[in-house]
């Protein structure tokens, strides 16, 4: 355990417990019928915790793939087949509900390799490393500001140090009580710091939630800022799978649902949701009705209010819900994802990934060749290489081809060597399923419980109580909705677990507020 681990865990920097699971049968005591709509993360961390503890659970996925915003599918080349993805993830060592889930298939996640390093890129200043810091705070926030040339002393000392506070300051309630209804630029303006400080260590950070900082929460960024960087005891690094996500993870975790009696179908997209008197019905595309008698409804937000809208039992069964579909449905800005597959690489000192500062489309940029095995193997067979370039929050409206190759003209300011790679495949898509977390949006945003008994949401979006964010979200609400349906018929809850609950300059007095919805 490093040292600055040691500190952190005296002052409660520590993996923290919400539920503490237990508190009923191994497996239910009687039979058990579940739906979950949605076959990505926080769907399958629902239906695995469910088939283990005797729940008939069948997981309905509307595309061909299971893995949602974690998809992957094989592409056709003119040189073979190869997996694609819907674009790169960082599997963050605080994501404990993730992880969880992914140990069942693997149970001391020797798949997920350490990517080493995290700079941040800008055609105006030099590279921000972040990969290096102390995992825990306060020693990570310390080096940052010692090691970072982007924020020097003197600027400290102009900045607004009263601005800054909340950023050290989070608490579950009181954060949004005040910030919810500034955005995060007016909360980085207020601050005072230089431009590149503000370039590099801040709104790089806001786009990774797939949010413009003038459209984002100010209350959303604080509390991620403290679920990354200022209340977790693994700091920023970061690992990610040797092999494709279809391969690593959803292969299997379909097995260990199906071993343990689930179903996983694919192709088979939810039309309606209905109640009668024998309980949940999903009807679907297929002509299919699908009974049971608790149903988790684990979809990104725009299908989740077409779903509602086309569920007129809904507006009676839960008509708190159905009111709140409109404003969660919409997405927040979209993003484009570009895979090429060039003759030639780049330059070897290049990291797997990086983040990019202020380029008009570019976020970030990943070496899948020196990530992944079968693009590791096509690129030593061919002496060329696989990059996907990834646009966050990208200008909406443009096609996705000329979006790459704006993406690719602003690699080559980054690294001009990429200027002389002949492009042998393309492909590029733009989509928009990331929730928004546009100002004032918390006091609307569902939790995993409805007010329909029965009937549960998951994902991203949805509100936890407690730190978290992308991935690890998913999971966590997705085992929340399981918990829930346990619970209700008589089985064993599966533990929940987050970073510290509050900031490190919160008040210490009140109670704890973390809590699971």
């Amino acid at each position: 355990m490093a040292l600055s681990q040691v500190v952190g865990r005296l002052i409660g920097v520590r993996q923290h417990q919400v539920d503490p699971g237990g508190g009923g049968a191994d497996r239910v005591p009687r039979p058990t019928t579940a739906l979950v709509v949605g076959g990505g993360i926080a769907g399958m961390s629902a239906a695995v915790v469910l088939a283990e503890r005797g729940v008939a659970v069948t997981v309905l996925e509307a595309a061909p793939t299971l893995g949602g915003r974690l998809g992957a599918w094989p592409e056709a080349l003119a040189d073979g087949s190869q997996q694609n993805e819907h674009g790169f993830h960082a599997f963050f060592r605080q994501y404990y509900n993730w992880r969880s889930i992914l140990r069942r298939i693997d149970s001391d996640l020797g798949f997920l390799k350490p990517i080493p390093g995290y700079p941040i890129l800008s055609e105006q200043w030099p590279t921000e490393e972040f990969g290096r810091l102390p995992p825990a705070p306060p020693a990570n926030l310390l080096a940052l500001l010692l090691r970072s040339p982007s924020l020097r002393l003197a600027d400290l000392r102009l900045m607004d140090r009263d601005a800054a506070l909340p950023l050290l300051s989070y608490d579950p309630v009181r954060t949004y009580a005040d910030l919810d209804d500034t955005t995060a630029d007016e909360l980085l303006a207020s601050l005072r710091l230089p431009d590149r400080a503000r370039a590099m260590l801040f709104e790089v950070f806001s786009h990774s939630f797939f949010n413009h900082e003038a459209e984002m929460s100010a209350a959303e960024m604080v509390a991620q800022f403290h679920f990354y960087l200022l209340g977790n005891p693994e700091g920023l690094a970061f690992d990610c799978p040797d092999e494709d996500y279809a391969t690593a993870i959803w292969e299997p975790l379909t097995r260990h649902v199906e071993k343990h009696g689930g179903r996983v179908l694919t192709g088979c997209a939810a039309t309606g949701v209905h109640r009668d008197a024998e309980g949940w019905r999903v009807t679907t595309t297929d002509g299919g009705s699908h009974p049971a008698g608790h149903v988790v409804l684990a979809v990104d937000p725009p299908a989740l209010a077409a779903l509602v809208a086309a569920s007129p039992d809904l507006a009676e069964q839960a008509p708190e819900l159905a009111a709140r579909m409109p404003a969660f449905g919409t997405p927040g800005p979209p993003y484009a994802v570009a895979r090429y597959w060039c003759d030639g690489d780049v330059a070897a000192e290049r990291a797997v990934f990086s983040g990019v500062s202020r380029q008009p489309t570019l976020d970030s940029v990943t070496l899948y060749h020196r990530l992944e095995n079968e693009p590791r193997r096509w690129a030593q067979q061919t002496g060329g290489s696989v990059v996907e370039l990834h646009a966050y929050a990208c200008e909406p409206g443009v096609p996705a081809e000329e979006l790459a190759e704006r993406m690719r003209r602003e690699l080559v300011a980054l690294w001009p060597e990429a200027g002389d790679l002949r492009v042998r495949e393309l492909r590029a898509r733009v989509e928009a399923q990331a929730p928004a977390f546009t100002p004032g949006s918390h006091a609307w945003r569902p939790g995993v419980r409805t007010d329909a008994n029965g009937l549960y949401l998951a994902g991203d979006g949805i509100a936890t109580g407690f730190p978290s964010a992308l991935m690890e979200r998913s999971a966590a609400t997705g085992i929340i909705a399981a918990n829930h349906i346990l619970r209700a018929e008589g089985g064993a809850a599966e533990p929940v677990r987050s970073i510290r609950p509050r900031g490190l300059l919160a008040g210490r007095t009140g109670p704890n507020r973390q809590n699971t919805t």
